[in-house]
């Protein structure tokens, strides 16, 4: 069983700023650090691998300051990473790294699975894993919160939805997008981020994936309008009273004038 595993390396999110006047989102220095969401789909392949046997593969769309991340993964115990780097993939939006990821996939051929965070903590755009099915022709689900089967070119997943959960059968190879429910990843040993240090990661370029520029970086399609900051949270509100059931009473009322209840 061969999982590969989408990564991003995302930035410090305290640290964005929006330069409203230029429409841009500016990105502090610094090399990041992996998204939270792709921690958890590396610790299902890293289990899954353990159970099954095979390979845990991290694959990642960025820059060489991405090896970081990548070499993190390796600590934490995946076996090959590959980095897709090249200044024409510079200023992809979603679908453009999608159709990267792809690409990669395609070239690296014999995996089972494809694992990715539900979404990304930078752009929230959530796009990704379900496009790169897309592109693939491959079946998908999407916020799955457990495996509960693997087994014959099979997998059975739990699927989040807003009422609870649907059960989906998958034909593999397939592309699962996952929740932080689904478990709780480890931590990396001093003797895993020795070996990581040593660990070769391989690099492809548009060229060697294919790629000739159309829709990804500059020639993406999605044009950015506008860009500014979330508007400030309003201040909350503090319900006072002599006893708790006089305070519940006010509470009560506010929401019903407000017609919460």
């Amino acid at each position: 069983m061969n999982v590969v595993v989408l990564i991003k390396q995302v930035p410090e999110i305290a640290l964005i700023k929006v330069d409203e006047a230029a429409g841009e989102v500016v990105l502090p220095q610094g090399p990041g650090f992996v998204n939270p969401f792709d921690e958890f789909a590396l610790e299902e392949g890293l289990r899954i691998k353990e159970k099954a046997g095979g390979k845990c593969i991290v694959m990642s769309v960025g820059t060489q300051r991405t090896e970081s991340a990548l070499r993190n993964c390796f600590a934490l115990g995946a076996d090959e990473a590959y980095l897709l780097a090249d200044d024409a993939f510079n200023g992809s939006d979603p679908q453009g790294i999608a159709r990267i990821l792809a690409a990669g996939l395609k070239k690296l051929e014999g995996f089972d699975l494809v694992l990715a965070g539900k979404q990304a903590v930078d752009s929230d755009a959530a796009q990704v894993p379900a496009a790169v099915a897309a592109y693939l022709d491959l079946p998908a689900a999407m916020f799955v919160k457990k495996f509960e089967a693997i087994e014959d070119a099979k997998a059975t997943v739990f699927r989040s939805t807003e009422d609870g959960y649907d059960v989906v059968d998958l034909q593999l190879p397939a592309v699962v997008s996952v929740v932080k429910e689904i478990n709780e990843p480890r931590l990396p040993s001093l003797k895993g981020k020795m070996a990581a240090k040593k660990k070769q990661i391989t690099t492809w370029t548009a060229g060697d994936l294919g790629l000739d520029g159309s829709d990804i970086g500059a020639n993406s399609r999605t044009e950015i309008k506008g860009v500014q900051p979330p508007p400030p949270r309003q201040a909350g509100e503090i319900i006072e009273g002599e006893t708790p059931e006089e305070i519940a009473d006010k509470l009560f009322q506010k929401l019903r004038d407000n017609q919460v209840l």
